[in-house]
């Protein structure tokens, strides 16, 4: 049995997650199957950017730039915290000051030499800081660190039922953040994955009620000019039909029979 320390975290479900949703089934299904992927590249990408840390506190514009940017970033550049590397308790203030330091670095014209990239880390650092800047979005986002607390604390003390008086890697500082980033970069993912899903959904259903409109509008020109053509030959037919019926009676004339509009059928006896 693998030790404690070697288990992973427990998976839960989506946030916002809506119970018997066909939408919310499919969005599982996806999250299922690249879960064992993304586990790995979160504790690679951890891994890697606590080392860089550790080594240079203060990371040169070309680190911050590699952070930004290193394979699995799309995703963990979700969380405006792990982005601008600031705690969710810090001050709107220092997240301004921290936002232009990181902005500073990683500008464009200040990385002459990779402007491409520098351009991506900067557009980065800039979504971020908008979430943060918006009270409401901010809101939001400490609420969604607070759920991943919330989580981690729930797997804690499952492990502690399961593995009693063996210590756990959530025992130490370092562990407890490490478990709690990997959550919070994880829900920050599902609500984007959901985002995105809700958005493709409303697209659907904005084109499927414009192609109704356009088929509604075109069987409704095609009618208009059906009429339209029914009124302009009234004249036509009912000429045509007083031509015939001159006709018919210039025939039954010269017949000697008196002018008849109808001719009945002619009577057949039953058969017996």
């Amino acid at each position: 049995m693998a030790s404690p320390t070697e288990q992973t975290i427990k998976e839960e479900p989506l946030l916002f997650n809506s119970s018997g949703s066909e939408q919310s089934t499919t969005i599982n299904q996806e999250y299922s199957v690249t879960k064992k992927q993304e586990d790995e590249t979160y504790e690679q990408f951890y891994s890697e950017v606590k080392a860089i840390e550790k080594r240079d506190s203060v990371l040169t514009p070309e680190q911050q730039i590699n952070r930004l940017l290193r394979p699995g970033a799309t995703y963990f550049n979700l969380n405006p915290y792990e982005v601008l590397q600031i705690d969710p308790s810090t001050s709107f203030e220092d997240i301004a000051k921290q936002y232009r330091r990181l902005s500073m670095l990683v500008h464009p014209d200040k990385n002459p030499t990779m402007t491409d990239r520098a351009s991506l880390a900067f557009e980065a650092i800039n979504k971020a800081y908008k979430m943060l800047e918006d009270e409401k979005e901010r809101k939001k986002c400490l609420e969604v660190v607070e759920e991943a607390r919330e989580r981690v604390d729930k797997m804690i003390q499952e492990k502690r039922l399961k593995y009693k008086n063996q210590p756990i890697e959530e025992d130490t500082t370092e562990g407890y953040k490490k478990s709690l980033w990997s959550v919070t970069c994880k829900l920050f993912a599902d609500i984007e994955r959901l985002r995105v899903r809700e958005e493709s959904n409303k697209a659907e259903e904005r084109k499927r009620k414009a192609e109704e409109t356009t088929d509604r509008e075109e069987r409704t020109k095609l009618r208009k000019e059906w009429d339209k053509n029914y009124e302009e030959s009234r004249e036509t037919r009912v000429n045509s039909w007083k031509s015939f019926q001159t006709v018919a009676k210039a025939k039954d004339t010269v017949k000697g029979k008196a002018p008849m509009l109808f001719k009945p059928p002619k009577y057949k006896p039953e058969a017996r």
